[in-house]
């Protein structure tokens, strides 16, 4: 048995199957634990647990398809990949959009994306 990571990042999810099929397959992750409230997805990298949002909260969320990044949020998580071309076709296969340009940064190339549900997240690529 693999013990918890030592940090990640919590998501609420209203679409808890769509999310997480999203963040397994844009980052490689594994399910390492389910329940009726909960994905727990890990990588090489990070942790991500999915909260399922309750449903009298839920009922009140909207959705839009393709999803309406939410600029607001306080915070944006990253992520590496192998491939941000291969991430960002991933990401939109599975409900997300890609966001903006692709950055240079120190050694590596950044992107943002966002998930099923609007989140956005950061995709870094390593250069060699």
């Amino acid at each position: 048995m693999t013990t918890p990571a030592r940090s990640g990042v919590l998501i609420y999810a209203k679409q808890f199957d769509s999310m997480s099929a999203f963040y397994q397959r844009v980052l490689g992750a594994q399910e390492v634990h389910a329940d009726a409230q909960h994905r727990v997805l890990r990588s090489a990298d990070a942790e991500l647990i999915l909260h399922a949002i309750p449903p009298h909260i839920a009922a009140e969320i909207s959705i839009e398809s393709p999803p309406l990044p939410r600029e607001e949020q306080a915070i944006k998580p990253f992520f590496t990949v192998a491939s941000l071309a291969e991430a960002e076709r991933v990401a939109v296969a599975c409900g997300g959009r890609v966001l903006g340009p692709i950055w240079p940064g120190p050694g590596l190339r950044v992107r943002n994306v966002c998930d099923p549900e609007g989140n956005i997240l950061h995709l870094r690529e390593r250069l060699e």
